[in-house]
């Protein structure tokens, strides 16, 4: 079993194309049935300019595909990634 707070530790990558997606600072979390919906990751804007609008990608918790000891697999066509403004 992991923790979520050591989740945030772990790099997320995306399988299909091997692009470093960054590490998750957030997650979705459906209350009522105490379950993780979705992990949130700053998009590079947020990360490197705070003047930049930011926009996070919203990762649905079926596409993590492997959770590692270092790294995170998600499994995220271009069209699934869901930028949301902030």
């Amino acid at each position: 079993m992991i923790n979520l707070s050591e989740m945030k530790e772990k790099e997320v990558i995306n399988i299909r194309n091997g692009e470093r997606l960054g590490f998750i600072y957030d997650f979705e979390i459906d209350l009522e049935n105490g379950k993780v919906v979705a992990a949130l990751v700053p998009s590079y804007g947020k990360v490197l300019s705070i003047f930049s609008k930011a926009r996070d990608l919203y990762i649905p918790w079926q596409n993590i595909y492997k959770i590692g000891q270092d790294i995170i697999l998600v499994d995220m066509g271009t069209t699934e990634t869901i930028q949301l403004d902030k």
